[in-house]
């Protein structure tokens, strides 16, 4: 194993034993819960919104450590952005997750995810907090 994938197993590691943003969040302006049937992996994501600007996002939740990493990363990285900045992110994860394609700069630590495209089994379970974030973006815009 190389010393990046070593650097990376420990960053999902890391998020996956003490995850970021977790937890309810009283004030949410919307709760959706996330299902990933093969895995068994669900969450609720919580998200305030103020002018289209994401000022809170937690999740709660349980899953393999994929999954849980995946969420923490991604709350640490939408929490502050505009909603469609958000959306845009999940769309670059997406890209590399799902079509491998190489990790762009601003997903960060989530770059540490990019190995999955390879595992197709485990591919839903990285997505299931982005799916779950564009499935509250439809919602809000009823």
């Amino acid at each position: 194993m190389s010393l990046l994938d070593e650097l990376y197993k420990e960053i999902i590691l890391t998020h996956y034993k003490n995850p970021k943003n977790y937890g309810p969040l009283p004030d949410a302006t919307l709760t959706l819960s996330g299902h990933n049937p093969s895995c068994g992996d669900q969450l609720e994501l919580h998200l305030k919104l103020e002018d289209g600007r994401i000022t809170n996002v937690t999740f709660s939740g349980q899953g393999c450590a994929i999954s849980q990493a995946s969420a923490s990363m991604m709350t640490e990285l939408i929490k502050g952005k505009p909603l469609a900045e958000a959306l845009e992110l999940s769309r670059k994860f997406k890209a590399m997750v799902v079509e491998g394609a190489p990790p762009a700069p601003e997903l960060g630590d989530l770059k540490a995810l990019s190995g999955v495209s390879k595992l197709h089994a485990r591919v839903k379970c990285a997505t299931l907090a982005w799916t779950t974030l564009e499935e509250a973006a439809r919602q809000l815009e009823k």
